[in-house]
């Protein structure tokens, strides 16, 4: 526990980190499908409401989610006075990847809590109400403190991407009852952290959370979900991506002063992607592993356009 404290206490020196920490809290909530039991009946979901499945969920998420709003609240916020509610315009900043970032994290946290639900054998309904609305709902609290903070201020630009985020889940469950289309994520260290290290990170695990010009996010949709007729191969996806390029500070106001020759692009991708959950096997451990880890995106060739014009061909892209 001190040692997991130590850890965010050193990384947790930019708002940015944020996305990765819930990324981490999403981890671990589903992770108690796969930590607790060899039997496989474990992992099988229940037809029927188990309370003591459902007990042990909500007890983990509200603990885990109190945690992590108590942890902020030490570790950051008291680094910066307090203030009365107020709001803040950052839509401008770091070409919206931030907004991107609170999308994909409100709509993983509301997979795994959906998920986590069904597993207890909750209702469908309840899955939508009370799993799905789960990132929605902790990112809305961490935006409130924000809002409270003089340094920030609460982001409607955040709410909202935290809305489409688990929009997208919750839009797919009623219309399809399934994802077919799903927000994953890749990263590539980029060479611009150590030019601003206290924006962008000191060190690939710092990049990883901090520095918007390493990472993608994508849209990746599961082919044979919308040609259920066509013999496309299950887990084949196609995916469209975006990220940036040469952004050393959010705005181009402040990037001009301190690097007025760096220029400043957006990237568009185009590329293949896999659905792991689609792959058959009869082991419920791998099916839990796979659940998992599908929210990154699998490399495959790629083609990227820049906000310039330049197409740019990838013979593997991450």
């Amino acid at each position: 526990m001190s040692m997991s404290v130590g850890l965010i206490a050193k990384v947790l020196t930019d708002k940015g980190v944020l996305k990765t920490v819930l990324i981490i809290y999403a981890f671990l909530i589903s992770g108690i499908t796969i930590a607790q039991s060899n039997n496989s009946l474990f992992f099988k979901p229940s037809d029927t409401l188990d309370v003591s499945r459902k007990n042990a969920v909500i007890i983990t998420e509200a603990s885990l989610a109190s945690l992590s709003i108590i942890g902020l609240n030490a570790l950051w916020y008291s680094d910066f006075e307090r203030s009365n509610l107020h709001s803040t315009n950052d839509n401008s900043e770091w070409f919206k990847m931030d907004k991107l970032g609170h999308s994909f994290t409100a709509y993983q946290l509301g997979r795994f809590g959906s998920q986590a639900l069904h597993w207890s054998g909750v209702s469908k309904k309840n899955q939508l109400i009370y799993g799905a609305t789960l990132g929605f709902s902790f990112l809305t609290a961490v935006e409130v403190l924000d809002g409270f903070s003089e340094e920030w201020g609460f982001s409607w630009g955040d709410f909202t991407a935290n809305a489409a985020g688990a929009g997208l889940f919750i839009g797919q469950e009623l219309l399809w009852e399934e994802q077919r289309v799903q927000l994953k994520y890749s990263f590539n260290q980029s060479p611009y952290a150590n030019q601003n290290t206290d924006k962008l990170g000191n060190g690939v695990f710092e990049e990883f959370i901090k520095d918007y010009n390493g990472q993608t996010y994508w849209l990746s949709a599961n082919l044979h979900s919308f040609f259920k007729d066509s013999k496309l191969p299950k887990w084949l996806n196609l995916a469209v991506g975006y990220g940036v390029d040469g952004l050393l500070y959010g705005t181009n106001q402040l990037q001009n002063i301190n690097f007025p020759n760096q220029d400043r692009t957006k990237q568009f991708y185009l590329s293949l992607d896999m659905d792991l959950t689609k792959i058959k096997t009869d082991s419920t451990f791998f099916k839990q592993l796979f659940n998992i880890i599908n929210v990154i995106k699998v490399p495959f060739p790629t083609l990227e356009i820049n906000s310039r014009g330049k197409l740019k061909g990838h013979l593997i892209y991450f």
